[in-house]
């Protein structure tokens, strides 16, 4: 009787021990995130990231580990941080940018490659169709190049005596390129001057306000991207204020930092969109089976505190289609 004790206590303890190490092998997913921003101008997506996952019920550190490589508004450091993601074997990334969803294309074809607000991801090469991306690339796209007539349609009826525009972008960046052609497209439908400064570095920036001032530009567009990234907007929303020069952005972090106005998608719609891509492919999803998604929710954002501060009057019509309106 006492050995069949013992004998029952040691299959216990076994047991035991074959539970906890099966607790221990369970794998928890890992994902990398990689962007062009910095820490600072990249925590309001990466909060509206983690938000939708948390609504999948996913929770940081204890279900899921993020793994976050910021290139610090630059572009030149993401294929080292690419192979980094690469190298701890992480089980999907997403990527913020054009520019950093090639640097992952460009260091793997297997880890699943989630792209979040995007323009033309046909155009630049990532997926052979929205329908049927194929490889190893999926997500949400913004399509953010067909917009770039919207934004100028928009400007031209808020303040319709404008006739030249400068336009702030970064012809390295695939995606900004894409803007920059259909924006230049519009300007001529429009019959708008266009005015071109080229952004490469962030020294860039202010020999790009002089010659805004010099040749007379009435108007600013910028194309956000690194290093006319976030990271700048209070500095150039302060500029075209200071020079009561109407703007127009294709996010409303802009405006909210003292831009005229803007028109895009809805970033936090963008980021629980992505969190359900994520989710499907750690349930075993293959992303070229997964469509592309183009966008469905736009906002429009006004700030008039800025209209009044460069002596623009709102027309009516135009402020009752904004989604938002900053006092």
């Amino acid at each position: 009787m006492k050995n069949c004790f013992y004998f029952f206590l040691i299959i216990a303890f076994l047991g035991g021990v074959a539970i906890a190490e099966g607790q221990q092998a369970k794998k928890i997913p890992r994902i990398g995130y990689l962007t062009t921003g910095s820490l600072p101008s990249a925590s309001e997506n990466v909060e509206r990231f983690r938000q939708g996952l948390r609504e999948l019920g996913y929770v940081e550190g204890k279900t899921i580990t993020i793994e976050y490589r910021y290139a610090g508004d630059k572009l030149d450091p993401l294929p080292d941080l690419a192979a980094e993601l690469i190298q701890l074997k992480v089980d999907v990334i997403v990527v913020l940018s054009t520019p950093a969803a090639m640097a992952a294309k460009g260091a793997t074809t297997t880890i699943p490659i989630v792209i979040a607000g995007f323009s033309d991801p046909i155009a630049t090469g990532l997926v052979a169709s929205l329908a049927k991306p194929g490889g190893n690339i999926t997500g949400v796209t913004i399509m953010n190049d067909e917009l770039a007539g919207k934004r100028l349609e928009l400007l031209k009826e808020t303040s319709p005596k404008v006739s030249r525009l400068a336009v702030l972008w970064n012809p390295t960046n695939p995606g900004a390129a894409l803007v920059f052609k259909q924006t230049k497209a519009a300007t001529q439908e429009l019959r708008l001057q266009l005015q071109s400064l080229e952004i490469k570095s962030a020294n860039d920036l202010e020999s790009a306000f002089k010659a805004v001032t010099s040749a007379g530009a009435d108007a600013l567009v910028v194309l956000a991207g690194p290093p006319v990234g976030t990271a700048r907007r209070k500095e150039i929303a302060d500029f075209a204020i200071k020079n009561r020069l109407p703007s127009v952005y294709d996010r409303s972090v802009f405006v909210e930092a003292g831009g005229l106005m803007s028109y895009g998608t809805n970033p936090t719609d963008t980021f629980r969109r992505v969190a359900i891509y994520v989710d499907k492919i750690l349930k075993g999803a293959k992303p070229g089976d997964l469509p592309v998604e183009r966008p469905t929710k736009f906002e429009f954002v006004i700030n008039l505190k800025t209209a009044k501060e460069i002596g623009l009057t709102i027309p009516s019509n135009v402020l009752l289609r904004a989604d938002k309106v900053i006092r």
